[in-house]
């Protein structure tokens, strides 16, 4: 199977979705399919890649790390002239996305879109951000999933919104999934030298991009809260983002930087290490679709304590493999993580040993199959409706339709923007 993934970003910048595309490409070529991956050029692109088409872009829009596609006409068109996809995939529902419709139509092949962001509680990063902007965006989103043959939603609470929202397209629930075996692998001992951090110390850990969406201050101060009421404990983030400098005048405002361990981004034997490093790991995001960084905690086997949201509710289990607050109560979040502090140390394993158990069905082998499965279907269904001959004409008429369809979807958001019914 040919299979076309198109992203608005990916490597070098480090996210749910570019791990996402990353993770589920490379188990498709594992399997056997060919995979191009369409990407905006970003600065520092890896120099080696294989079978990633760029597209210029944009780069630090608004002062962001983000790049947005600069639209070329026919760049596309050239790049895959001798790539005939059988299922194109969206990974957003603009930019790239447009493209992506634009390809499905020219080939006509079915498309898939998945939902990777709540778009919305990102439009912080665009000037004049508002409550028209969000009901926009949500519109947008919305109307491009129905443009689409089939919608994959990481999780079971997403793919509820997104038939609230008016979704008609089919939808199932596919994650993304890991590599289990290797995030069982790591030496967190190891790494607690070769960062400073006394081997015995209590490690509260977290994984994202250092940004504002993912409630980072919130999180800051209340570990920092429990941080001074128990000794022998530190904080290890992992990551980068706009709000490192905001967390690290946390730490020093509570004399407590001493105890403050960031090396940055990390990947690959390094990222394992440093997941096997922590005693618990803390997450307060408030914009998740899955929380793939959870489902690597708990596959190192260290138990989570989080507030719920979409996603996270359907795998950290209360008093199980972590603990599950439902609101952004400081007292709460403290004495959830004092829980697992006060564990005696034949409990702590069984946490652990649950925490393992807990992400089993998150195997890449199994959602990728799912994945794959679903492109199948659609794939024979399009074969059945699919013209033997197939006219430059044809063709025409199929990229005006889509070029229509996207111009109808933008004038319905707009619509949204303007007329609030709420």
């Amino acid at each position: 199977m040919n299979i076309l993934m198109i992203t608005n970003t990916y490597l070098p910048f480090i996210g749910g979705v570019e791990r996402s595309v990353k993770i589920f490409t490379e188990e498709y070529r594992r399997m056997g399919h060919k995979v191009i991956i369409v990407a905006p050029s970003f600065e520092n692109m890896p120099t080696d890649e294989t079978d990633v088409i760029r597209v210029p872009a944009l780069q630090n829009f608004n002062g962001t790390d983000f790049s947005v596609q600069l639209p070329i006409p026919g760049i596309l068109h050239n790049a895959l002239k001798d790539f005939h996809p059988d299922i194109v995939h969206s990974h957003h529902p603009f930019l790239m996305g447009d493209s992506a419709l634009r390809v499905a139509a020219q080939f006509k092949v079915p498309i898939v879109f998945t939902f990777h962001t709540f778009y919305e509680r990102y439009t912080h990063y665009v000037p004049g951000d508002s409550p028209a902007l969000k009901r926009f965006v949500i519109a947008l989103a919305t109307g491009y999933a129905n443009l689409c043959d089939h919608v994959f939603a990481p999780s079971n609470s997403v793919a509820d919104v997104l038939i609230k929202r008016g979704v008609n397209t089919p939808v199932d629930v596919v994650p993304t999934g890991i590599e289990l075996e290797e995030f069982a692998k790591g030496d967190g001992l190891r790494f607690r030298k070769a960062m400073g951090i006394p081997l015995k110390a209590f490690v509260i850990g977290f994984v994202s991009r250092i940004a504002p969406e993912k409630n980072v201050r919130y999180l800051g101060e209340v570990v920092c809260r429990f941080l001074r009421s128990n000794e022998n404990t530190c904080f290890l983030m992992i990551g980068k983002g706009p709000s490192e400098d905001y967390i690290k005048d946390i730490f020093h405002k509570y004399n407590l930087f001493h105890r403050f361990f960031h090396p940055g981004t990390l990947v690959s034997q390094p990222l394992i290490d440093a997941y096997h490093a922590m005693d618990v790991f803390v997450f307060a995001s408030r914009t998740e679709t899955q929380g793939l960084v959870v489902t690597e905690a708990l596959a190192s086997g260290v138990p989570v304590v989080a507030v719920d949201g979409p996603g996270i509710g359907e795998i950290v289990m209360d008093y199980t493999n972590g603990r599950l607050l439902k609101n952004y109560d400081p007292d709460a979040f403290c004495d959830a993580l004092l829980w697992v502090y006060r564990l005696s140390n034949q409990k702590k394993r069984q946490l652990k040993k649950d925490a393992r158990l807990s992400v089993l069905s998150y195997s890449k082998d199994i959602c990728a199959a799912k994945a794959l499965d679903i492109y199948m279907s659609l794939l024979t269904r399009n074969l059945m409706v699919r013209d033997h001959l197939d006219s430059a004409w044809e063709k025409t008429k199929r990229l005006i339709k889509a070029e229509f369809e996207l111009l109808r979807n933008m004038k319905r958001a707009t619509d949204a923007a303007i007329n609030d019914n709420e």
